[in-house]
């Protein structure tokens, strides 16, 4: 028996067609389109209160504009405030906001897209609130949450942050230094050790400290410390470091601003170069 396709069959694969063709064409948009083009449309910042752990009761989320127009995987990077910026993650949860790259979001200075090795990268951001100093643990617990909540590149998780923050990337990349691919610690308030140094160099995480000379409150000297450790113990990259010769504590504005580069690379293009 032949099969026959009524009148309303025919019209309804018709109109399918119609509609697949315009979304190839690129009249209509389609997922797979959106997947390959560039952002322009710098992120947006929102607070979410949310009990990742019992230290983090919330965070600040930036994704890329185009995120929910999309399917790929994103590079994921955490930063970590300073110990001025302790609070419950909610009602407190606004001072996450105000400095180093969070800061930048907020005032929409921070770029849209970046470009490593001629691709285009946009980076989801989440800067958490913790309630006391954090432990490594706490950081991984929020990674484990980005990646379940997200569409996370795993390849290219990067951690930077300033002063308790930026210790606290040093610890982490200790603990963890085979889930990172770089760290950008500033003005880290962690002391070295070989043992330390040799876990971060042993666990190829790339390293790119910043510290000013001046800083009275978190000596210079651990970053020091820190890079000339790991590169004693002959890394795959070497760690390098930035010193500037005066700013007191505050070497976020200039590390994290985009505009500053080394190498023609600012911190974020440079963070790119690397994945596990």
């Amino acid at each position: 028996m032949k099969n026959h396709l009524s009148y309303p069959a025919i019209l309804f694969i018709f109109v399918s067609a119609f509609i697949s063709c315009k979304k190839e064409s690129g009249t209509g948009t389609s997922v797979a389109s959106a997947n390959n083009i560039i952002e322009t449309k710098a992120p947006v910042q929102k607070p979410i209160s949310y009990n990742v752990n019992s230290n983090i009761g919330g965070y600040q989320e930036a994704l890329p504009a185009l995120y929910d127009s999309t399917t790929k995987k994103y590079p994921l990077l955490i930063f970590i405030h300073g110990i001025g910026e302790l609070g419950n993650g909610v009602s407190d949860l606004w001072m996450a906001a105000n400095i180093g790259t969070p800061g930048l979001i907020k005032q929409g200075k921070f770029p849209a897209s970046f470009s490593s090795k001629g691709k285009n990268f946009s980076f989801i951001v989440v800067t958490p609130q913790f309630k006391t100093w954090p432990s490594s643990d706490d950081v991984n617990a929020l990674i484990d949450h980005a990646i379940s909540k997200y569409r996370i590149d795993a390849n290219r998780i990067y951690v930077s942050g300033l002063s308790m923050g930026g210790g606290v990337t040093w610890e982490y990349a200790v603990a963890y230094n085979n889930r990172i691919a770089a760290i950008a610690p500033i003005c880290g308030a962690s002391g070295p050790n070989d043992p330390k140094a040799q876990k971060i160099a042993q666990g190829d995480v790339a390293v790119w400290a910043f510290h000013n000379q001046d800083d009275d409150v978190v000596t210079v000297n651990n970053s020091i410390g820190y890079v000339n450790k790991i590169n004693a113990f002959s890394p795959p990259v070497a760690a390098r470091i930035t010193l500037w010769p005066t700013g007191g504590h505050d070497a976020w504005t200039k590390a994290t601003d985009p505009n500053y580069r080394e190498n023609g690379l600012n911190m974020y293009e440079w963070m790119l170069q690397y994945s596990r």
